[in-house]
């Protein structure tokens, strides 16, 4: 399993969210390329970035940065990118920059087309972002809820051909509470799209009961962001208990 280090970025710089309201940013950092390679050196497998102005406006808007972070480690650590893809150009225009998956969030809920077009387009490279708050779906950086059930939609999703499903719960999210590992295992039993899990990973206790309950069912890795960057969960130690606990140490 994949301890997943998140680089959200605002304004080119990385920062951390609470609950996904762009209200509550942290800045950690003025240089997410140094950040990137902070996490590579620290042995991350990969990358979660999140394009958050991108994501409020509906286009990349921070994409500079985004090829400056590529340019840096992309051909050492895969990047999952996120945050204002909305079109194939898009998706194309960043994988061809060297961004190994692409997350499509609030355009795969919107227009579900477009989502299966990105996986025809695309194979192998599209992930889909579901973000829900008690079973159902937000979209647009969090700011308004649907009526549609994470489940419903996941297995849509899935019927796409998606590479594998990234689920937040927003609850969760930047509270450093723990995973929703009773909401995650749900979903992760009605499909079979491997899950990344997302929203509140904090200690090595987490991530334990994230290996032990989830991967059996297809838990594939688990994103941790604020946690890491208060120093609350050490991104090595992290790794090292999961691999340990699926016998891989």
């Amino acid at each position: 399993m994949l301890i997943i280090p998140a680089i959200d970025l605002k304004d080119g710089r990385c920062v951390r969210l609470k609950q996904g309201d762009m209200s509550t940013a942290t800045v950690f950092s003025d240089d997410p390329v140094a950040m990137a390679r902070h996490w590579a050196a620290q042995g991350a497998r990969r990358l979660h970035v999140v394009d958050l102005n991108g994501a409020i406006a509906g286009r990349p808007k921070n994409d500079k940065v985004i090829r400056e972070m590529i340019g840096a480690v992309g051909e050492q650590v895969p990047i999952q990118l996120g945050g204002g893809i909305r079109d194939l150009d898009a998706i194309e225009a960043y994988i061809d920059a060297g961004v190994t998956y692409v997350i499509i969030g609030t355009a795969a809920v919107k227009n579900p087309g477009f989502l299966s077009d990105a996986c025809y387009a695309f194979p192998g490279h599209v992930i889909a972002g579901l973000d829900a708050r008690e079973g159902k779906v937000a979209v647009e950086g969090w700011s308004k809820m649907t009526g549609h059930d994470v489940v419903d939609l996941a297995k849509k999703f899935e019927e796409y051909g998606v590479e594998s499903i990234i689920y937040t719960d927003i609850g969760r999210d930047g509270m450093m509470s723990g995973i929703n590992i009773e909401a995650t295992l749900k979903l992760a039993q009605a499909l079979k799209t491997p899950i990344i899990a997302s929203g509140g990973l904090n200690s090595i206790k987490d991530v334990q009961a994230v290996c032990a309950r989830l991967v059996p069912e297809g838990i594939i890795g688990a994103i941790a962001g604020r946690a890491l960057y208060e120093g609350k969960l050490d991104l090595k130690s992290a790794q090292a208990a999961a691999d340990k606990a699926l016998g891989k140490a």
